[in-house]
């Protein structure tokens, strides 16, 4: 069975999607479309611009979803037997099985960039990978925080883990982490403690467009980053769909589950291999590619 995976934020790279909108006038028409949508010229920044540019929420996230459904919708015979995204790519996901239309899909991860860039203001926070400690020990170490924010965000792989958090909670647990035998623990750039209840006035904003969205029967399972499991059921789509800002992106379990219902090949499906590398990692045997 084949499974498709779609990225979420940090795949972007200038120069994303420019040679699919010149040698496919199908993707050509959805890019145009999706200027129109947003408002301003994304594929200007998405071509042209740099890697400065483009790592701004509101740009980074229309800008993977667009390179990421485009190439679905572009793609001959495009039937993929279950699907699942990285945190934004659920998003990017649930337009690919038809649960969402294109347009509904790409003004919901607007909304979703601009409130979770507010939230990043409203709560200065961040995030930092912890790498070679067991899930267990990283789970512990953040439990043992009272006073800081500090929680699980993204189980990317076996003996990888992000945690997200305040500045300071962050600060500290990278020092624990580290006195408890991690190779690693890198602080991330990014704005703010995606994937942790300092998520919480974004999730607010994003349960409402949500709910306010047409959803539609998928045409496959979606393996959901909060439940990890096989879900076609339009209203456990959307609670999952808004529980996610914060709450933990299981995509070790979630490929686990895939594979365990019967997924032998996974496809990426948008810019970059940073999915098709974890894949590997949780389940060797896997047969990977990228679009």
């Amino acid at each position: 069975m084949k499974a498709f995976v779609f990225p979420g934020q940090g795949a972007q790279f200038p120069g994303m999607g420019k040679a699919l909108y010149e040698e496919n006038s199908q993707a050509k028409e959805l890019f145009e479309q999706a200027n129109k949508i947003l408002g301003f010229r994304i594929t200007d920044i998405m071509f042209e611009g740099t890697a400065e540019e483009l790592k701004q929420t509101n740009v980074t996230q229309p800008a993977v979803f667009l390179h990421s459904v485009i190439l679905a919708k572009t793609t001959p015979d495009f039937a993929p037997d279950m699907v699942a995204g990285h945190s934004l790519g659920e998003l990017s996901a649930l337009v690919a099985n038809g649960t969402l239309a294109f347009e509904d899909g790409l003004k919901l991860v607007y909304q979703r960039a601009l409130a979770m860039q507010e939230a990043c203001e409203i709560n200065p926070s961040t995030m930092a990978a912890i790498l070679g400690l067991p899930d267990e020990k990283v789970e512990e170490i953040c439990a043992s925080f009272t006073e800081e924010i500090v929680v699980p965000a993204n189980y990317n792989c076996p003996g990888q883990l992000v945690i997200s958090g305040s500045n300071k909670g962050i600060e500290i647990a990278c020092e624990k982490m580290k006195e408890a035998g991690a190779k690693r623990a890198l602080p991330l750039p990014v704005g703010g403690a995606f994937h942790s209840p300092l998520m919480e006035p974004a999730r607010e904003k994003l349960q409402t467009a949500i709910e306010a969205t047409t959803f539609h029967t998928p045409s496959c399972p979606v393996y959901q980053n909060v439940s990890t499991t096989a879900v076609t059921e339009v209203s456990e789509i959307k609670a999952n769909l808004i529980a996610q800002l914060t709450a933990p992106v299981k995509w070790t379990q979630s490929v686990q589950n895939m594979v365990a219902d019967g997924a032998t090949e996974f496809v990426e499906c948008g810019p970059g291999k940073v999915l098709q590398g974890l894949v590997k990692k949780i389940h060797p045997e896997a047969e990977v590619s990228g679009l």
